[in-house]
C-alpha cells in the first residue's frame, strides 16, 4: 500500500462569534464564550437553556437562493464551511475551460453528522400533527437524509470518489476526518474534503437532553459561563450548532500546485469502549490516544497539546483525565490540555470538526486556547495535567492531538503536525 503524507490545505468554519476564522480563533485564545442563553416560543413549553448559536450566518448569502432551499440548517451551515476551506485551499469550484472532466473521479467527501436533518423531519410532524396539513414539502426526503451534506458537496464540486457520511455520534466528524485521512494516505484519493456539522436546536433533541440530566443550567446572566469541563462546579455540557469543513490533500500533489499548507495530520486512532452506551471508560480511550500516536509515529513527549473532548459532566471529564495521566504517565504534568467547548459550546456530530480545526489553527499560529471558565475551580479528580488557564501564544509546537469520546463507546482521536516553517 502506498503511505503518502496527508496535508491540509483548506479550513473552514461558521463561526458562532459571527466573524471569520481569524476573529474566530482570536476570541478563542482570549477565553471568550460564545454561549448565550435561548429562550424559545415552542409549545407546549419553551427552550429555556444555554445554547451556542450561529446567529450571524445567513445562507442565501453563503449559498446563494436556489441551493439554500434545497437543504436544512445542518446542510446549509456543513455547505458554507465547505466551501470557505475548498475556496481557501484555491481550488476551483468548478472545472476550468478544457479541464480533463476525469481529474476529479476519485477525489470525494466524507461527513460527519450526529442528526442530520431530524429537524426536517420534526418539522413535518407538527405540520401533520398539530396544524392538520395533510401532505408534506417534496423536498422533506432530501432535506432530512444524513448524507445531504456530502451529497450537496459532491454534486457541487464534482467530485466523482467516495460520498458518504458518518453517524456515531459525538464522534461522527472525527471518524470522518480519519477516514478521509486515511483514503488520502493510502493513495485512493489526492484531496477529499471532511469535516461535520449538526443543528441541535430541535424541540425533541433538546428535551432528550434535557431528561438525560446533563445538559448545564443557565438564564441570560450565568449562561456564558455555563459550561466548564474540568471544574469541581461543573453542571453539564452546552448543546450548539455549527459546521466546521477541511480539505486534505496529498503532500506532493499540494506542493506541485503551490498550495499553502495549514498543517498535516499524521495519525488516527480509535477504539470502542465495549461496556455501556453512556458511561465512557477509561480503557477503550487509552486505546485510541495510543493508536492515534502509534498510527503517527509519536510518542507521548512529542505532543505539545491535547484539545481534550472535556464535555463538563460529572463523569466523563474524571475518566478523560485519568485517560490521558496513563497515557502520558511521567510527561502528563507538562502536557497543556484544554476543552473549547467551554467556549463554542458541544456541536455533538460536528465536534470533532471544529476541535480539529481549533486544534490545526493552534500549532499553525503557535498558540493554545484555554479552558474558559476553569481558574480556581479545577476538580482534584481532573488534576495531573497542565490545564490552559488563559491563552497563550508563542509557544513552540510540532505536534497535537483531538479526542472524541461519543455515547455507544465510539473512540476517535486524530494527531497532527505543525505545517513547515
Amino acid at each position: 500500500m502506498q503511505v503518502r503524507r496527508v496535508a491540509i490545505t483548506g479550513l473552514g468554519l461558521i463561526s458562532p462569534y459571527g466573524g471569520d476564522m481569524a476573529d474566530f480563533f482570536t476570541r478563542l485564545i482570549a477565553g471568550e464564550s460564545a454561549v448565550r442563553h435561548l429562550l424559545t416560543d415552542d409549545l407546549p413549553r419553551p427552550l429555556s437553556t444555554p445554547f451556542v448559536s450561529c446567529l450571524g450566518f445567513n445562507a442565501e448569502a453563503a449559498l446563494g437562493k436556489p441551493l439554500a432551499l434545497m437543504m436544512e440548517r445542518f446542510a446549509q451551515l456543513g455547505m458554507a464551511a465547505a466551501f470557505q476551506a475548498w475556496d481557501q485551499a484555491g481550488l476551483p469550484r468548478r472545472l476550468e475551460a478544457g479541464a480533463d472532466p476525469a481529474s476529479r473521479d476519485q477525489w470525494g467527501c466524507i461527513w460527519g453528522t450526529a442528526l442530520g436533518g431530524l429537524a426536517a423531519h420534526e418539522r413535518g410532524s407538527r405540520e401533520l400533527w398539530q396544524k392538520g396539513r395533510e401532505r408534506l414539502s417534496p423536498l422533506s426526503v432530501v432535506q432530512g437524509m444524513n448524507n445531504a451534506v456530502n451529497a450537496h458537496i459532491s454534486i457541487q464540486l464534482g467530485l466523482g470518489g467516495l460520498s458518504t457520511s458518518h453517524t456515531a455520534a459525538c464522534a461522527s466528524s472525527g471518524i470522518a476526518i480519519g477516514e478521509a485521512f486515511r483514503r488520502v494516505r493510502s493513495g485512493e484519493a489526492d484531496v477529499m474534503l471532511t469535516g461535520g456539522s449538526d443543528v441541535c436546536q430541535s424541540y425533541g433533541v433538546v428535551r432528550a437532553w434535557e431528561a438525560m440530566r446533563v445538559l448545564a443550567p443557565g438564564d441570560a446572566a450565568t449562561s456564558p459561563m455555563a459550561c466548564r469541563p474540568f471544574a469541581a462546579d461543573r453542571a453539564g455540557l452546552v448543546l450548539g450548532e455549527g459546521g466546521a469543513a477541511l480539505v486534505l490533500e496529498a503532500w506532493d500533489h499540494a506542493v506541485a500546485r503551490g498550495a499553502t499548507i495549514h498543517g498535516e495530520i499524521v495519525g488516527y486512532g480509535t477504539s470502542c469502549d465495549h461496556s455501556h452506551l453512556v458511561r465512557p471508560q477509561r480503557d477503550g480511550q487509552v486505546r485510541a490516544m495510543r493508536s492515534a500516536l502509534a498510527d503517527g509515529g509519536l510518542v507521548p513527549r512529542d505532543i505539545h497539546y491535547v484539545n481534550a473532548h472535556g464535555t463538563a459532566t460529572a463523569e466523563g471529564d474524571p475518566v478523560e483525565m485519568a485517560a490521558l495521566r496513563e497515557v502520558f504517565a511521567d510527561v502528563a504534568q507538562e502536557l497543556p490540555v484544554s476543552a473549547t467547548k467551554s467556549m463554542h459550546g458541544h456541536l455533538l456530530g460536528a465536534a470533532g470538526a471544529i476541535e480539529a480545526v481549533v486544534t490545526a489553527l493552534a500549532l499553525r499560529e503557535q498558540a493554545v486556547p484555554p479552558t474558559a471558565h476553569l481558574a480556581g475551580r479545577i476538580d482534584p479528580a481532573c488534576e495531573g495535567v497542565d490545564h490552559v488557564l488563559q491563552g497563550r501564544r508563542g509557544v513552540p509546537m510540532q505536534a497535537a492531538l483531538s479526542s472524541s469520546f461519543a455515547f455507544g463507546g465510539s473512540n476517535a482521536v486524530l494527531a497532527f503536525r505543525a505545517p513547515p516553517r
